[in-house]
């Protein structure tokens, strides 16, 4: 008979700097791919202790308390499975496609409470409804990811539909031999016209939801190129527009490089971002009930182009991908709030 495999169990003291943190933002933030809400349900059945006790989610930490994780943080691996969900193919052959994915779907499902909570809505689902067949190098749950757009990012992404394909796909991300081209607004003016960022990206030893540029010994090298396409002046601030070109494809990486310059994506709200702008004119202080507000509900932060060779045919292949209906009105709402002479 073969002999039940334990679950791990882990262990942790709080440091002083997390004291006033609610005991399962913490926890969450110190367990990878592990979300809140699987996090309070271990708490609720009892396998998280603190200090030898079962405690609620809502406890403040004080600092020093040793943490015993019991249960298993990490649900049961799911299956993948085809659900129907329209795509905006802009590539296809037999090997490959390329999508132009929305804003708000996940690419692949991730931790969460419930089995549906994790497995609907994302864009394999879509994938495994619209292609059947998806190359599988990246697993039952990921099949035909080659590289990741986050959540609320929009725009082009490579699909694989077999093995041979992932594998030179994959190849050509790893030597940089895929360009691709961002479009951002970021908030406040961006001093220089063209800039490179060298910043190291690491994950965020206290908030592990974030990246840092922060010096780190597991930081990995990540490369930006930024060009201002427009500045704007409006009543609502002070705002950038960029194309970026990443040399590296790093977890959030235009969002943490534009951040350390202090011009956090606009909408990023992980990295500094405003939830919503709020007119700052003179006039909206006299006017009733309230300034005007804008609120964009997503990160300013589009995938706009993709340059690379076919992995198969060797042919070149140019893709673009138009900025979403969403952010072209929101553009065009700080554009017409601007003064004049103020946009160039």
């Amino acid at each position: 008979m073969a002999e039940t495999q334990e679950p791990q169990q882990h262990e942790f003291v709080v440091p002083q700097e997390a004291a006033g943190q609610r005991l399962d933002h913490f926890v969450a933030s110190q367990m990878e791919g592990v979300s809140r809400s699987r996090v309070q349900l271990l708490l609720e059945q009892g396998d998280v202790l603190v200090n030898g006790a079962r405690e609620k989610a809502s406890l403040k930490l004080r600092g020093g308390e040793r943490i015993v994780i019991t249960g298993e943080p990490h649900p049961a691996p799911l299956k993948a499975v085809p659900e129907a969900i329209p795509l905006d193919v802009v590539y296809e052959d037999k090997d490959m496609a390329v999508i132009n994915k929305p804003a708000g779907m996940m690419v692949h499902a991730g931790a969460g409470q419930t089995e549906d909570e994790r497995s609907k809505g994302t864009l394999v689902n879509a994938l495994l409804h619209r292609f059947q067949k998806l190359s599988s190098t990246a697993g039952e749950l990921r099949p035909g990811i080659v590289h990741r757009l986050d959540k609320e990012t929009s725009g082009l992404i490579v699909i694989a539909k077999n093995d041979k394909a992932h594998l030179a796909l994959g190849e050509m991300f790893s030597s940089r031999r895929i360009h691709k081209t961002y479009i951002t607004l970021v908030q406040g003016e961006v001093e220089r016209q063209r800039g490179t960022i060298t910043a190291a990206v690491s994950r965020d030893p206290l908030r592990r939801t974030r990246m840092t540029t922060r010096p780190n010994e597991n930081a990995r090298s990540a490369v930006s190129h930024y060009e201002v396409l427009r500045r704007l002046t409006t009543r609502f601030g002070k705002f950038t527009l960029l194309r970026v070109r990443i040399e590296t494809g790093r977890t959030h990486q235009i969002r943490v490089h534009m951040a350390s310059l202090g011009h956090p994506v606009v909408g990023d709200t992980l990295y500094g971002s405003a939830g919503q702008l709020t007119d700052q004119s003179a006039a909206a202080s006299r006017r009733k009930p309230g300034p005007e507000r804008l609120r964009l509900g997503r990160n300013f932060l589009h995938a706009a182009r993709l340059e690379l060779t076919h992995p198969v045919t060797g042919k070149p292949l140019e893709l673009e991908a138009p900025l979403p209906q969403e952010l072209e009105e929101f553009l065009a709402r700080l554009e017409s709030s601007a003064a004049a002479g103020t946009t160039r």
